[in-house]
């Protein structure tokens, strides 16, 4: 009868143990996941291939993808996207509704007094000109199309493509200028057309519009094709937008980019997303 009850008392004291552990460890686990700092991060809906929503209804693209790719890194977060408008984008991450957004955007001195800028841009836009197919003997670059002519569409001085002419024309002072005029409006919707016309020389538009407007079967400028081209100029970082409270968060996304660089994420992503490299056209 004692072993009977010594047994007994065993049993007891292991289902305690038992109890004593699965609690503590789900104490532990629990406390481990309060520490996961939830992060909010934005994106555009429709800016394919940087940011969008894919027919699953998930958030997908480049840049997305680069942040997931930087939560995998970092255990101490758990990131949360969300497909909102630009606007709401821009005044969310100020307000601190995200602490993270991204939108194919340029950097801008308005961008880097709101908003906290890391040291690693996350993608690049390529950037180019487009031009008539009968002057491509006369225009294989943006110099060669300086010394033809420099007659390029206006732009307006709101958009971050003005600067980049204005950048240009100050890195080659004494040399052939591009004729930077100041456009009323943000997109002039007839530029393929005034280049066609021989209003103007050139058209600095980025390869990805180029590519679906004029090269895209589906693109309304597609009927153009053999007679508009396009070349290369560079490649200008694009930059996760911080809300300017995360000092930490912005340090732990510059050490995950860095990882991603080295270890080949970056580069395997963007041949998935733009079929080449975009970092190879950065100069900068």
């Amino acid at each position: 009868m004692k072993k009977i009850v010594r047994s007994v008392k065993l049993v007891l004291f292991f289902i305690m143990m038992v109890f004593v552990i699965g609690s503590t460890t789900s104490c532990q686990n629990k406390k481990s996941s309060s520490e996961v700092r939830i992060i909010q991060a934005a994106h555009t809906p429709t800016n394919v291939p940087y940011g969008f929503l894919n027919d699953k209804g998930q958030s997908d693209g480049f840049e997305v993808s680069v942040l997931k790719a930087v939560d995998e890194l970092l255990p101490q977060y758990e990131f949360h996207f969300n497909a909102v408008a630009d606007d709401e984008l821009l005044i969310g991450i100020e307000t601190g509704k995200y602490q993270v957004g991204t939108k194919g955007a340029w950097l801008t001195e308005e961008r880097k007094k709101k908003f906290a800028i890391p040291s690693n841009p996350i993608a690049a836009s390529v950037i180019g000109l487009a031009y008539r197919s009968s002057n491509a003997d006369e225009i294989t670059d943006i110099d060669s199309f300086a010394a033809y002519s420099g007659k390029l569409i206006p732009i307006s001085p709101l958009s971050a493509q003005y600067s980049v002419i204005d950048e240009y024309n100050k890195a080659h002072e004494g040399k052939p200028q591009i004729k930077l005029v100041p456009s009323d409006v943000f997109d002039i919707a007839d530029s393929y057309l005034w280049v066609l016309e021989g209003r103007y020389d050139g058209y600095l538009v980025l390869k990805l519009s180029f590519e679906k407007n004029v090269l895209k079967e589906t693109g309304p400028y597609h009927k153009f094709a053999d007679e508009l081209s396009f070349v290369p100029y560079k490649g200008i970082p694009t930059w996760p937008l911080f809300n300017k409270n995360e000092t930490q968060l912005v340090l732990d996304y510059d050490a995950a980019i860095k990882t991603l660089q080295e270890n080949g994420t970056i580069s395997a992503l963007s041949q998935k997303y733009f079929g080449e490299n975009v970092f190879d056209f950065v100069t900068d």
